[in-house]
């Protein structure tokens, strides 16, 4: 077959069989296609081992990034700059280390994990020596001679080191007699009779109205636990126009909406700091309370999530750990690389801490008295005993005192207050992320056209 079909090829562009010229043409062309087709897969091998190399590259650098030992702000000369006044400072933040790199948008996915929740509320009962804790007179200063009045007080520093002991005292505890967080009569009469609390805030607009779970929460408990949101005026109008209006007496599904006035901060995040520690003070006869932040909503029974996280491990203040970091040093760096305060605030906070013993966090140290110096403080279960309300007191005038990112000062203040009172622990139990995120569903807070500036 194959001399056949060249026979043809050749009698069509030479029939004579004497056109020499017509031959060497033909010769040359294949010798051209030939050579064409040569440097064309050669042009072709060239652009594809050149794209694997600029592959390999670009794996291997993304890889480094991704391993990057070196902090943040060593690569970036702003933060280089207005991170610390001091060089010791600086030396100590060069060896932390912030986990994900700066500007990754890549997150990780963090689920939640069983909690052995008992069944029902019918299967759970306080313990008889469950409130058998340290016992002694804590009192709260509520006047205040100063010409400009401040609704946490002015705290000397002496005042505030004495405030540490665990003892019959009279502290600073927010609530100066005309600096703000006003309530109506009736509301008060309200929170005075409840037994315990479930409570929430939302103060400017911040955020949307997410009422708990109704269908997993118990008869018991929505007849025995007081479910209060606290608002501000333009919060309320807010809400009213999503739908969210409350009924005669003030509930917006099992939500008590009290409206706050006269609100003691300008900034909205340290305000909203006064129901989330101070749930003693608002609630003067509870025993028990659970703050839940208001991007979360709850969806399991309070009384469930008491027995679970204070009865069964005999604590009196539970909070988890953060689901990221664990060292105050980290913590640090990603408040300024987000820009969520005023640098020079958290730099005056954080000296302050580390020149008053402030340590590293070390995961490897077995005799660690916390598993995170870090928390995720959207979800807090507390008991009200004296220790665990001093504790509150003592971490809300921190608060008060430096910036209102109360992650910052929790691992001070209740390493402070340990080292301080040996013979008088409070009973903190610090549980996994996870476990929160099993009781609550988290969402987004409303959305700004604007990104937050750092307050000032």
């Amino acid at each position: 077959m194959l001399p056949e079909r060249r026979s043809t090829v050749v009698s069509y562009l030479n029939p004579s069989g004497q056109n020499d010229h017509s031959f060497l043409f033909l010769r040359r062309g294949k010798k051209f296609g030939r050579i064409v087709k040569l440097k064309l897969s050669h042009f072709i091998f060239f652009f594809v081992s050149l794209f694997f190399f600029s592959c390999i590259f670009s794996g291997h650098k993304l890889l480094f990034h991704g391993s990057e030992i070196l902090p943040h702000f060593e690569h970036n000369p702003y933060m280089k700059n207005h991170l610390f006044t001091s060089s010791e400072l600086d030396i100590g933040l060069k060896q932390s280390n912030i986990e994900k790199p700066p500007g990754s948008k890549k997150r990780n996915k963090h689920l939640p994990c069983e909690v052995a929740l008992a069944e029902s509320v019918n299967h759970i009962l306080e313990p008889e020596e469950y409130l058998n804790f340290n016992r002694f007179s804590l009192g709260f200063v509520e006047t205040e001679t100063y010409n400009n009045p401040r609704f946490g007080g002015h705290q000397t520093l002496k005042e505030r080191e004495r405030s540490y002991s665990a003892t019959n005292q009279t502290i600073h505890c927010g609530f100066v007699k005309g600096t703000g967080f006003d309530l109506s009569e009736k509301d008060r009469a309200y929170m005075k009779n409840c037994v315990v609390s479930v409570s929430s805030c939302i103060f400017g607009s911040s955020d949307f109205l997410r009422r708990p779970a109704s269908k997993k929460i118990s008869e018991f408990s929505k007849r025995n636990v007081c479910f209060v949101m606290f608002v501000d005026e333009q919060t309320l109008s807010k809400l009213a126009s999503e739908g969210h209006v409350p009924d005669k007496q003030g509930f917006v599904g099992l939500w008590k909406t009290v409206v706050v006035s006269n609100l003691p901060y300008t900034d909205m995040r340290k305000t909203g700091k006064v129901p989330k520690f101070l749930s003693h003070r608002l609630f003067p006869s509870s025993r028990y309370s659970i703050w839940i932040d208001s991007k979360m909503r709850l969806t399991t029974d309070p009384m469930l999530i008491i027995d679970f996280f204070l009865w069964r491990t005999k604590s009196e203040f539970a909070i988890s750990n953060h689901y990221d970091r664990h060292c105050v040093w980290d913590e640090v760096l990603q408040n300024k690389r987000l820009n969520k305060y005023n640098h020079s605030a958290i730099d005056e906070q954080f000296m302050f801490y580390r020149s008053d013993g402030l340590k590293k966090f070390d995961p490897s140290d077995p005799n660690s008295p916390l598993p995170s110096y870090v928390p995720e403080g959207s979800f807090i279960v507390r008991a009200h005993t004296p220790m665990s309300n001093l504790f509150s007191c003592l971490w809300f005038n921190e608060v008060d005192r430096f910036t209102s990112r109360d992650q910052l000062s929790f691992a001070y203040t209740y390493l402070k207050l340990q080292r301080l009172n040996p013979d008088r622990p409070l009973r903190l139990n610090m549980f996994k992320d996870c476990e929160r995120r099993a009781l609550t569903k988290l969402f987004h807070h409303r959305a700004d056209s604007r990104p937050p500036s750092p307050p000032a």
